[in-house]
């Protein structure tokens, strides 16, 4: 990079995670790993590595992948992104080294192999040690005291005690529910199921170890003689911590998405937040809109001036994993420098929106930022109704902000006629904001709008904290929209739920969402950036939804889209995809007329001529079609299958030698093709 270049990273506000499912490929057997990979596994990562990352990584195929893997394993747990000393691997591999070194002395084992040396591993030194060597009283023990371990979700302060069990061999770690204080005490005679009389006796000898071993938690006051579930809680939470380190939705990402990113990406994934809704326009068109909130951004400085770029790639599938739509975006972004301040201090949310046919489906994003080569994603399951007769409500979108827009000749994500909602995944409200619940329902018919109503109720701990009804009839417009004002909303979790109800009341529609109230007086909100769309009659949606219909198998709806796209405008990008979805409907006849007119312009591509080509052979115009496939490998190179087409042709118009020249040219490109290698055989038989 040039001098007068840098890549600042801003850390930006997550309220939620985001699960990205993974590809579901067979783990490979840790035995089949090469060694410094084994190595890493069993040894230098085993009790920091969450469960999610060591099934992704016994997934991966290469020592390529694997070794991205170890690349951004470390990556995300970098306290100080981007720098190129990892203050948090330095410390892990010191941790690993004193270990080793110390506390493995009683023992065969390697150091960090231990009880003591998992727990100094996992959370660093203690605060104090008491050393009790016990005088024959009870057998050795040590009492480790930590505090400060809350962003694993521990205790603010706790105990661990550790002691030779039967005063033999390493020290191990002391459970109170199911060891018990007895287990410290040497030659203890008494009921083992009765700790009070062993816990009196440890009492007399050390009082902070007796409490300690019912409690490890110094700040409980468990019931004499009764070992602390608490206690056995914490033992648990300590287990889980490695999956407290990090959001290791990335370790799925990357092993979904390494065959998609290139080489430079793939260690880096960001974590992200994800909100998609769904909506249907006056002009019956229904849009997906999300928006992408990635977890932290790098910008480009140069001259003064704050740059990065967006490459965006989507797909939707159908539930069978047949692809409908897919695209590509790229959104170059300039910022000053008190701009870039800002984004810095609350966040960034990209939104943009597609157009959509009806279905299930199955919406994948993958989000890069080109100029640090990081990456994010999300997937998200998406239903649009085919049958509009049929009642229906959409999802609840709740935003911190309503407002009316003016009318405008254009699309925007978030925005429903002249309604613009402001919203941010994680559904987190201040006090002194309102919350705008905004959604569509189909199919209520005639007497639900003229008699039914509109019921809102806001449920806190399972009790309706506030209601509100509205007739229907009163409401105007494609959408349903209420506020409310929070400020008499006490911090804490609520649910609202909407119900339509017909004229006598009874519920035929419902739909629901979480949220919160929070108890902080102001909540960072996002800069937004939105990808602005065509108006609803640009024929730029006949186009795409007329594709997403054929590739749905739609044809008949394909076609009237496609058609109305090319009527109105007959340039190569509209005409060619008329011709493929009536060469797809074998109306080859009308196929060849609509395309061959492009054929002579210097913007025909392999595409085009492939299927004026095919449709031409299936008309039994085998000269013109060898023409056209001939003009298809002069723009796309030497393909096989092409070649076998035009073979094909010469045999139909009974030129052997020239059949026979094309499959063996094929043949030389790919020789695994029997069916070809018989056709070859047969041909050269019958010609002597």
């Amino acid at each position: 990079m040039n001098s007068g270049k840098k890549i600042f990273w801003l850390g930006v506000l997550i309220l939620a995670s985001l699960t990205v499912l993974g590809d579901g490929r067979q783990k490979k057997p840790k035995t089949d790993l090469p060694p410094v990979h084994q190595s890493w596994l069993e040894k230098d990562v085993v009790y920091i590595i969450s469960a999610k990352e060591r099934d992704v990584f016994l997934a991966l195929q290469t020592d390529r992948e694997r070794d991205i893997f170890i690349e951004a394993f470390w990556k995300q747990r970098n306290p100080t992104p981007g720098s190129p000393e990892n203050a948090f691997k330095k410390e892990h591999y010191r941790r690993i080294a004193y270990a080793s070194e110390y506390y493995g002395r009683e023992t065969t084992r390697s150091g960090w192999q231990t009880d003591r040396g998992r727990m100094s591993i996992v959370l660093g030194p203690p605060r104090d040690i008491s050393d009790i060597q016990g005088q024959g009283t009870v057998f050795p023990a040590q009492i480790w005291y930590y505090e400060g371990q809350a962003r694993y979700g521990l205790p603010p302060n706790f105990n661990l005690i550790f002691f030779k069990r039967d005063g033999l061999g390493e020290y191990v770690l002391y459970s109170p529910m199911q060891d018990g204080p007895a287990r410290l005490l040497v030659n203890y005679q008494g009921d083992p199921t009765n700790p009070e009389a062993a816990l009196q006796k440890l009492m007399n000898y050390d009082s902070r170890l007796g409490r300690a071993s019912m409690s490890l938690l110094p700040d409980e006051s468990p019931v004499f003689g009764r070992p602390s579930l608490s206690s056995e809680q914490l033992l648990n939470q300590i287990a889980s911590v490695p999956e407290r380190m990090v959001d290791d939705n990335y370790a799925e990402a990357i092993l979904k998405y390494k065959d998609f990113v290139e080489v430079d990406y793939t260690a880096n994934y960001i974590p992200s937040d994800a909100l998609i809704w769904v909506t249907q326009d006056r002009s019956g068109i229904f849009f997906v809109h999300y928006s992408v909130e990635p977890k932290r951004l790098s910008v480009l400085t140069e001259g003064g001036q704050y740059s990065l770029n967006f490459a965006l790639n989507g797909i939707v599938t159908d539930l069978q994993g047949n692809v409908i739509f897919q695209y590509e975006k790229n959104i170059p972004l300039n910022f000053g420098k008190d701009q870039v301040e800002d984004i810095g201090k609350t966040s960034l949310a990209l939104q943009d929106m597609i157009p959509l046919i009806s279905g299930d489906f199955k919406f994948s994003l993958l989000l890069k930022n080109t100029i640090s080569k990081e990456f994010t994603s999300f997937e998200s399951t998406i239903s649009i109704p085919r049958d509009l007769t049929t009642p229906y409500i959409g999802r609840l979108i709740l935003g911190y902000r309503a407002k009316s827009a003016a009318p405008a000749d254009f699309n925007k994500p978030f925005k429903i006629e002249n309604m613009q909602i402001s919203c941010q995944a994680g559904n987190v409200f201040q006090a002194k904001e309102n919350l705008a619940v905004c959604f569509q329902a189909y199919g209520l018919g005639r007497d639900v709008y003229d008699l039914g109503s509109l019921k809102y109720a806001i449920i806190k701990d399972g009790q309706e904290f506030l209601t509100k009804t509205r007739p229907l009839k009163d409401m105007a417009g494609s959408y349903f929209l209420e506020e409310f004002p929070l400020a008499k909303f006490p911090p804490a979790t609520y649910k609202v739920k909407v119900s339509v109800l017909d004229g006598a009341k009874r519920e035929i529609l419902g739909g629901a969402q979480d949220f919160q109230v929070s108890s902080r007086a102001d909540i960072p909100r996002p800069w937004i950036i939105s990808k602005v769309m065509p108006a609803s009659r640009d024929i730029e949606y006949s186009y795409i939804l007329g594709n997403q219909l054929s590739n749905a198998g739609r044809l008949d709806d394909a076609e009237r889209s496609l058609s109305t796209a090319y009527k109105q405008n007959s340039s190569l990008k509209y005409g060619l995809s008329y011709g493929q979805l009536l060469f797809k409907k074998k109306d080859y006849q009308k196929a060849k007329d609509i395309l061959s007119p492009y054929a002579e312009k210097p913007e025909a591509n392999a595409p085009l001529l492939w299927t004026l080509a095919a449709s031409c052979q299936a008309l039994a115009e085998y000269d013109l079609a060898i023409s056209y496939y001939k003009s298809q490998l002069s723009h796309a190179g030497v393909i096989p299958s092409v070649l076998n087409a035009i073979g094909e042709c010469y045999s139909r118009l009974g030129n052997s030698p020239e059949a026979l020249k094309a499959w063996e040219k094929s043949l030389e490109i790919n020789p695994n093709q029997e069916s070809i290698k018989k056709l070859v055989d047969e041909l050269k038989r019958r010609m002597g």
